[in-house]
């Protein structure tokens, strides 16, 4: 059979593997477009392609070679609603195997040097692995790059290997620039700004003074901690100690921007950083540096100034962005693109500060990077020279547990805060959050967790604030008349959680059309949405987003009160909650925001009886802003959100529905960032033991080639 041949036959085959959802549609173009440039592609490339492709879906920056060979059954997971009875492959002998059979018969004789060297052997892919390879004639035409070490090679689609190398220089190079702090200026203000911090034997260490130190001595810093830590109020002093030093020098106030990967954490910075400003402590010649603390946040996208269907931006390196510094909040959530894009508008001066919680999920596009960069935050990794220069400018003195005198430079431009403050009231989220980013819970420790804090009917306390629902198994051999619901406990609580924003919506809807009665009406219906809140961990599926939402809609419309308000099957209705999928600057809607569906009321001149409906959505400010449905292309209705989704908010309950089979998205951090969305409550709804304790111990890995 000539290698042609065997090309399209293999070609067949990925098809087949996107047919059963273990593959993408995108995957397989991309590998047949390779195929079509290279003569006679080994099927070493193709395979390449297709897994580094499917991977880059994944979040993955790149592909671990190594990984592969190690574990080929675990590379890829079929959809589970896919038949394999029916499953045909292109390949001769494969049919009815199972597509993690196929790809470890694929690759059962291979060894990572003979991958590497066929790879190595076409004109698509460049060795990057060494210094001696940078000048190869395929340097800036080949699509794929190999990088990594000679250990474990990593393969990469070229935009994203430039984009690491882009992330590694621009803050090496920040790394480098030490910021020249006068140190008695910097103790006094240090010591006025921390003045309230009181210390306990559990916590000894002015954490949030210790991060605003390191942060103010160099041109890159991250601050990282989980909820309730205090992040935004070590910013907010931390802007405060800058600006303070330039005044006291006789210098111009430094440009700040403040940035968030999503409208909804911007909205939720500026609020936020409204309240710290005014609480800032300053000595009495410096308060005026108040107002040079910005509290306008935007998306990193206006920042950057997004340029309408492409992939570029207004700033870059030849019109690079006018600030001093720049702080990006929720920066777990942003990509490498998006890091890669932000150092390439900062002129090589500008300073930049990443907030964010290490332990929640990742972006949803390719890359880890507050992960990556954050992975040893905890030892800490000071050297002795870091230690003695924050004792002279802090007063606290780190443990010698945390120093290492081959410390990184990274290491000692990052900080973690620890105590939080959070759940002191309900304590029961704070445990339950910390038992599962341990990654090393079990299901009897998470129960006890549950037990101990058993919330029983509607009542929230200090000691009732968790809720563990398992629901049964529907008994396929009986019919739905022969058995009781087994999503009856399920759709019970929606109809509890979400009666109380329509019970609003109904009772207190003004019988004029007076702007100021309806943005009242708007603002208490936002206020009683937030008290709860449906999270789920994938899109489709019965477990789903769609099914769930579908679900909930007509459970609601059970309850008698709420089926005049939600009859019908048209798409959008009076109490519709909806989230904004896509930025529209023209609306002044971001990704992310949430609005609710609202009849306008009829007045007594009214010509039409025709319902008028509008959809509200917060402007942040304090007031409403309101929106014609047809108007509204990029959104999707939130009864149920993806905990991807849900990231940057906060709702008094959340309750988390995991599904009935093992996904790869099931991970500790996914149920950490779902528990953490709570402040009062949180319910977790799951049905099969396994895939419980699979979640637990499961924890993202992405592949890429950042070093902490």
């Amino acid at each position: 059979m000539s290698k042609q041949n065997t090309s399209q036959q293999r070609l067949a085959q990925l098809e087949s593997w996107a047919e059963k959802g273990a593959l993408r549609l995108l995957d397989v173009a991309l590998t047949r477009f390779i195929a079509e440039q290279i003569p006679q592609a080994s099927d070493a490339l193709l395979l390449a392609t297709a897994l580094l492709s499917e991977r880059n879906g994944h979040g993955h920056v790149c592909l671990d070679l190594q990984a592969v060979l190690a574990e080929p059954e675990l590379q890829l997971v079929e959809d589970e609603q896919a038949d394999l009875s029916t499953q045909e492959a292109a390949e001769p002998g494969v049919s009815g195997l199972s597509i993690a059979e196929q790809l470890t018969r694929w690759v059962k004789d291979w060894t990572l040097n003979g991958w590497v060297e066929q790879l190595l052997a076409t004109a698509a892919v460049v060795d990057k692995r060494t210094l001696s390879n940078a000048n190869n004639a395929n340097a800036d035409t080949s699509p794929l790059v190999l990088a990594g070490s000679q250990e474990k090679p990593l393969l990469y689609l070229r935009r994203y290997w430039v984009y690491e190398q882009q992330i590694q220089n621009g803050i090496q190079q920040r790394l480098a620039i030490q910021q020249d702090l006068p140190l008695e200026p910097t103790r006094q203000l240090l010591d006025q700004l921390f003045v309230d911090f009181k210390p306990t034997q559990e916590q000894p260490l002015d954490w949030q003074k210790i991060a605003c130190a390191l942060a103010a001595r160099t041109a890159f810093g991250i601050i990282t901690g989980g909820p309730g830590t205090g992040k935004t109020t070590t910013v907010v002093r931390l802007l405060a100690l800058l600006q303070g030093l330039q005044m006291q020098a006789g210098k111009t106030p430094l440009v700040i921007r403040l940035a968030a990967p999503t409208g909804k954490a911007a909205a939720r910075l500026s609020e936020s950083l409204a309240g710290s400003v005014a609480d800032v402590k300053l000595p009495a010649e410096l308060a005026t540096c108040r107002d040079a603390i910005p509290t306008e946040v935007s998306t990193l996208h206006r920042l950057l100034g997004s340029q309408p269907n492409t992939r570029h931006f207004r700033h870059h390196a030849g019109n690079p962005l006018p600030a001093d510094l720049v702080v990006v909040d929720e920066a777990s959530m942003v990509d490498v693109e998006m890091l890669a894009r932000l150092l390439d508008a900062l002129t090589p001066s500008t300073r930049l500060i990443l907030l964010g919680d290490k332990d929640q999920l990742a972006s949803v596009e390719a890359g880890s990077v507050l992960g990556d960069f954050c992975q040893n935050a905890e030892a800490g990794n000071y050297t002795p020279a870091t230690q003695a220069w924050l004792k002279e400018t802090t007063g606290q003195r780190l443990p010698s547990e945390m120093l290492n005198e081959q410390g990184s430079p990274l290491a000692q431009a990052t900080s973690m805060l620890r105590r939080s403050y959070r759940f002191d009231a309900y304590p029961g989220i704070g445990k339950l959050a910390q038992l599962v980013n341990s990654g090393q819970a079990t299901q009897a420790e998470l129960e006890k967790v549950f037990a101990s804090y058993q919330r029983e009917g509607e009542t929230i306390s200090a000691n009732a604030n968790l809720e563990l629902i398992k629901l049964a198994k529907p008994d396929f051999k009986k019919s739905a008349a022969e058995q009781k619901d087994p999503l009856a406990p399920l759709k019970n609580l929606v109809k509890k959680g979400y009666s109380g924003y329509l019970t609003t919506l109904l009772e207190q809807q003004p019988t004029s059309d007076e702007r100021e009665a309806l943005d009242a009406w708007a603002l208490a219906i936002f206020a009683a949405h937030q008290k709860f809140q449906l999270l789920t961990s994938v899109r489709r599926g019965v477990w789903g987003v769609e099914a769930l939402n579908q679900m909930t809609l007509t459970a609601l419309k059970q309850v008698d009160k709420f089926k005049d308000l939600l009859a019908g099957n048209q798409l959008w209705y009076s109490g519709r909650p909806v989230l904004v999928t896509r930025n529209d600057y023209s609306l002044k809607l971001m990704n992310g925001d949430l609005g609710i569906c609202l009849e306008w009321p009829q007045t007594a001149n009214s010509f039409s009886k025709k319902k008028i409906l509008r959809v509200a959505f917060p402007d942040g400010k304090g007031g409403v802003r309101w929106v014609l449905p047809s108007r509204l292309q990029g959104v999707e209705t939130v009864f149920a959100m993806t905990v991807h989704k849900s990231q940057g908010s906060e709702f008094t309950h959340t309750a988390l529905v995991l599904p009935s089979a093992d996904n790869p998205v099931l991970t500790k951090e996914l149920l950490y960032t779902g528990i953490t969305r709570s402040s009062q409550a949180f319910t977790l709804i799951y049905s099969d033991k396994n895939v419980l304790e699979s979640a637990l111990k499961k924890k993202v890995e992405r592949t890429s080639g950042l070093q902490s």
